[in-house]
């Protein structure tokens, strides 16, 4: 890299040297005699050569100076102004003005060689930054690889959730119908006949003179219900279940029917069967 930023300035010197001796020596050589216009013009090119001698040597030292650096531009100026001043009292002035910019020129690559020393860096730097850059390059991959495979990962527990959910919602409303089939099932054979005659056959020899009624199950989550009033009492005998059902009955206000008398009873920690409950609702009810 530094041979591309040095060898066009050294050439565009070389050939701003040469150019300015040529003219210096072609303009001047008819006026004074060729040897003190070959001075001139070695004069010049001299100073401005060494003034960038000089400069370079800083530079390779990492300084500069100021002072050096504005008497190699004013050697610069003075070539040009040498060959604007040749261009416009030859008579091809166009072709002549058309390369006295060269040592400006030259001085232009110079300074655009000593800015990237300035800012050069050494390989190992290099191999650094390229080495960090690279890892920077990889850390984004990974991390976008890690991004879509999270995205990947939650659609499919979306979908599985989503499936279940769905399986789920179908059973629920398979086991409905099924219970609702046989709640239907069941209200149709309370209504029914023929069931007041099957249960009549079979609670007649037990209880005779009872009407027995089948009450459908309660569907659905029930509390149960406590009666802290009434305390647990012997329901051995008809007349003291009879007092008892009584009172549970005439608790509420409009009196209870069977079914929620028959809870707080069984509640309350009292005991008798079915068939008997049902007889002493029977009597009080009657």
């Amino acid at each position: 890299m530094n041979a591309k930023t040095v060898l066009p300035a050294v050439a565009m010197t070389a050939v701003s040297m040469v150019l300015t001796l040529a003219v210096v020596v072609m303009w001047l050589g008819t006026a004074v005699p060729w040897m003190v216009a070959l001075v001139v013009g070695l004069g010049i090119d001299g100073g401005w050569l060494a003034t960038l001698a000089y400069e370079r040597r800083l530079a390779a030292q990492g300084d500069h100076s100021t002072p050096v650096t504005v008497v190699g531009w004013a050697f610069g100026a003075v070539a040009t102004g040498v060959l604007v001043a040749h261009a416009l009292t030859n008579s091809s002035s166009a072709a002549w003005l058309a390369v006295s910019w060269l040592p400006l020129a030259a001085k232009a690559l110079w300074l655009v060689h000593g800015l990237w020393e300035r800012t050069a860096l050494t390989p190992r730097a290099l191999e650094s930054i390229r080495g960090i850059q690279q890892e920077a390059r990889d850390d984004a991959a990974v991390a976008r690889a890690r991004l879509r495979a999270d995205a990947a990962t939650e659609e499919t527990r979306l979908t599985a959730v989503t499936g279940a959910g769905a399986r789920v919602a179908r059973v629920q409303a398979a086991t409905a119908v099924t219970l609702s089939k046989a709640w239907s099932t069941l209200e149709t054979a309370r209504a029914g006949e023929e069931t007041g005659k099957a249960l009549t056959s079979v609670t007649t020899p037990v209880t005779p003179g009872v009407t027995p009624r089948w009450e459908l199950p309660v569907w659905g989550p029930s509390e149960p219900v406590r009666v802290p009033a009434l305390e647990a009492v012997a329901t051995d005998s008809d007349d003291a279940l009879d007092v008892l059902v009584e009172e549970i009955r005439t608790s509420r206000t409009p009196p209870l029917s069977y079914r929620e008398m028959s809870a707080r009873f069984r509640a309350a920690g009292h005991s008798a069967s079915e068939v008997r409950l049902r007889a002493a609702w029977k009597r009080v009810a009657a």
